[in-house]
């Protein structure tokens, strides 16, 4: 059964395809909140540094998510006219001649292509085209470690699609890929915003394997009439080419310009500034990615465990994250004496190495759980910190910064980023503005044909966060002992 148009205001939906799980919201044409449902999924761990997921259990969460929509927001859902998706970044789903999956999505914290990033990074050109280090978790090396382990499963690759990308592959049956996602397959040339033929004959590709090329901003089809059945939906719902999480996120919070952008304190660690020009510097192990809207670029620093430390620390101790994060009360002291780093699944920016892991130092008889909590939240605070010195590094600017993820909810955290980072740090009022509103906005964009500028504006801000001045210099000192603290560490692996 189909549902059939009505009358009212259009809506949209943005789905925000996670690692854990699928946000779908729901939205009018001004991007207002109408309802929203999640559904979750597990990650395989098949043996150490691997990280593979199931595709068809996107399309179940996808199916759950939106039959709740229609069974709390039955009318509104008659309205549908658009919908884009929102999907983690790097992860290969590999697809032979007749669309059918050949193997789990290896996925984008996936560490076992470490030797092949190596050996592609270190090919000629493969920097300067690519504008990027080529790290473990990027896609090119994965398709070069399935080459070289599961050779019969290689020869019958017919396309590499990105997660976000078999999604609406399943929807629409077309092939498409926007160049926000895809300039982090290391397949991109980022500058001129094509295919690479020369990286991707250095990974021992070809262009017929990969999907058409589209911005995100931009319609790349309608739901076909089979999953428009399947799903309950109105007809000729179109979608929008979408965008890689990071990328969705900034068009959540209007981070479309220079001078623009935001944290993330999320399972892994964002800051991201949106650039007006291609400006890439490789050796700073700051992504330089295309933007999910036409002629704009953004760079970002990314840390692999932000939250990820403290919930790691929270299965150790046995008691919930929130409580240990609440143990510190609301505002910041000294820095503390014990140091953590944060590398428990390796690091990117800045140091692009996959093999480093994390430590305490500085721990004493008298040490207890509200210290190793303050040595890991500082940690982190710390590793955004040299993300920030990064950016600075390729020329981009950031007088204030807005924050989002979960640690964004701890007043604490964020004036101790506020004070680490010596930024004012802005926090949005309660609302969505993140990954799944940039989604939903893109889908506005593409029906509507309205400039996404107009669309993807900032939210109103509910407090700003101010650096705690006289502890700048205090916070300062101690990220300078944590930064010396890596070559240390590194020597003794």
């Amino acid at each position: 059964m189909k549902l059939v148009k009505t009358g009212g205001t259009a809506v949209f939906l943005g789905l925000d395809l996670g690692t854990s799980g699928l946000r779908s919201l729901l939205v009018d044409d001004t991007g207002k909140t109408i309802g929203a449902a999640e559904a979750h999924y597990d990650v395989s761990h098949p043996k150490a540094g691997w990280s593979e997921q199931d595709p068809q259990s996107w399309i179940n969460a996808l199916q759950a998510t939106l039959a709740e929509l229609r069974a709390n927001h039955p009318n509104e859902m008659t309205a549908l006219r658009g919908l884009g998706i929102s999907g983690h970044m790097h992860g290969a789903v590999l697809l032979d001649s007749e669309g059918a999956v050949l193997r789990p999505c290896i996925l984008w914290n996936d560490t076992r292509s470490h030797a092949q990033a190596a050996k592609l990074d270190a090919a000629d050109k493969v920097r300067a085209l690519s504008g990027n280090i080529v790290f473990p978790g990027f896609t090119a090396p994965k398709l070069m470690w399935v080459a070289e382990h599961e050779p019969e499963i290689f020869d019958r690759v017919a396309t590499v699609l990105l997660p976000k990308d078999y999604v609406n592959f399943w929807l629409t049956g077309r092939m498409c890929c926007d160049l926000s996602d895809a300039a982090g397959t290391s397949w991109l040339d980022v500058g001129a915003q094509d295919w690479s033929e020369a990286l991707l004959q250095a990974s021992g590709m070809h262009r017929s394997q990969m999907p058409e090329l589209t911005q995100g901003s931009a319609a790349i089809g309608t739901i076909s009439e089979k999953r428009t059945a399947e799903l309950t939906l109105p007809e000729a719902v179109q979608v929008a080419g979408g965008a890689a999480d990071n990328a969705a996120a900034a068009c959540g919070v209007g981070a479309l310009s220079e001078g623009q952008g935001f944290v993330s304190l999320g399972t892994s660690g964002v800051l991201l500034a949106a650039r007006d020009s291609f400006a890439p510097m490789p050796a700073s192990a700051v992504h330089t990615f295309c933007h999910a809207v036409p002629e704009t670029w953004y760079q970002m620093g990314v840390i692999l465990a932000a939250t990820d430390s403290l919930n790691w620390l929270s299965r150790l101790l046995e008691q919930e994250a929130a409580e240990l994060a609440a143990s510190l009360g609301d505002s910041i002291s000294a820095p503390g004496e014990v140091r953590f780093l944060p590398y428990l699944s390796g690091e990117r920016t800045p140091h692009n190495d996959a093999q480093v892991r994390g430590a305490f130092l500085n721990l004493d008889i008298a040490s207890d759980r509200v210290d190793m909590t303050r040595a890991v939240i500082e940690g982190v605070s710390f590793a955004l910190r040299d993300s920030l010195e990064a950016l600075k590094s390729t020329g981009a600017d950031l007088s204030r910064i807005i924050a989002i993820g979960g640690g964004a909810q701890s007043a604490y955290w964020v004036e101790l980023l506020a004070t680490v980072l010596n930024l004012p740090v802005d926090l949005p009022d309660k609302g969505e503005f993140g990954a799944a509103l940039g989604a939903a906005r893109l889908a506005i964009s593409a029906v509507t044909g309205k400039d996404p500028r107009e669309v993807m504006t900032p939210p109103a801000i509910r407090t700003t966060i101010m650096p705690r001045t006289e502890l700048v210099a205090a916070y300062g000192a101690a990220w300078e002992k944590y930064r010396a603290s890596y070559p240390a560490l590194r020597s003794l692996k």
